[in-house]
């Protein structure tokens, strides 16, 4: 856009149309930014004006976004990204920050952080709100666009643009209820895959660690059921026969282990090592290097 465009631009616009294009309802983008339905309304249609384009049309499921909107999503990231880290100057002060701090995670994964970081939260940034986003079939893509500050959780392979440095380092144990017919009794493979399962999956579809290991070996378990909910799951383990396995840490958040014994798991599962991820661009934004710390402390103090 040449200097005499942007002489007439609201370029405050520009912040109101990149939550557009994530939200894709003027509903969800009017809450998040802190207006009005109608003053968002006004917005976008300012911006259909400024662009020649409608920017959202009607979908099946509600909007989607025009060829135009998609391909100027990612300039415009980035360019919100760099206006941003002009206008804070080399310095942040948490004390005098406000807005939400966005983290994706899993619900377990949230039950073990969040306690601590909204302490962390209160005492260093009072006016900066925490914001839990499920991470979904590909949680990475959040971080690409700038969805989500950080992201925490298993994250195998990064790829180019994405950073990563391990929290911590955990065990696999499997859960039954106390009054488990195989409570007690030697967990064998063969046990192990007479039982029946229950398996956190955020997708769906898709095998398990523990299936991938089993397949290996020509091995196969029962999973009987599979739900989107690290809670969920252990609810169910606690009310009937099914057994699951998980993390050691995420077991003693979310269970009353009064109502479970745990077994190691009879194969060679490995460890589950939970990262921090964020992207490189936010490398050495003094925000982001705060926020890092800050969920690194965060972890330390609540160690598993």
């Amino acid at each position: 856009m040449h200097e005499t465009h942007l002489r007439g631009a609201d370029l405050n616009l520009l912040v109101v149309l990149s939550v557009l294009l994530d939200e894709r309802s003027v509903t969800r983008a009017a809450i998040r930014l802190g207006m009005s339905q109608p003053a968002a309304s006004r917005a976008l249609a300012r911006l259909r004006l400024l662009f020649s384009d409608t920017l959202l049309v009607d979908g099946p499921g509600g909007y989607v976004l025009t060829a135009r909107a998609e391909e100027m999503r990612p300039l415009l990231r980035h360019t919100l990204v760099g206006v941003s880290a002009l206008l804070a100057g080399s310095t942040f002060d948490p004390m005098h920050a406000s807005g939400p701090v966005r983290l994706s995670m899993l619900d377990l994964e949230a039950a073990v952080l969040a306690p601590q970081l909204i302490g962390s939260l209160a005492a260093q940034a009072p006016a900066m709100d925490l914001e839990v986003v499920p991470p979904g079939p590909r949680p990475l893509d959040l971080l690409e666009a700038d969805a989500v500050d950080a992201l925490i959780g298993v994250v195998e392979d990064a790829p180019a643009g994405i950073r990563k440095r391990k929290l911590y380092e955990d065990q696999f144990v499997t859960l039954m209820r106390a009054e488990h017919p195989a409570a007690g009794r030697k967990l064998t493979l063969e046990r192990f895959l007479e039982l029946d399962h229950v398996v956190v999956s955020i997708t769906g579809t898709g095998r398990a660690w523990v299936d991938e290991v089993l397949a290996r070996s020509g091995r196969q378990r029962r999973v009987k059921v599979r739900v989107p909910s690290f809670f969920a799951a252990v609810e169910i383990a606690a009310r009937s026969d099914l057994v699951m396995t998980l993390p050691s840490s995420l077991a003693r958040t979310a269970a009353d282990m009064r109502r479970f014994v745990t077994a190691h798991p009879p194969l060679d599962l490995g460890s589950v090592v939970m990262s921090l991820a964020w992207h490189a661009r936010h490398q050495d934004a003094p925000r982001h290097v705060w926020l890092r710390k800050t969920i690194v402390a965060a972890l330390t103090n609540n160690e598993p």
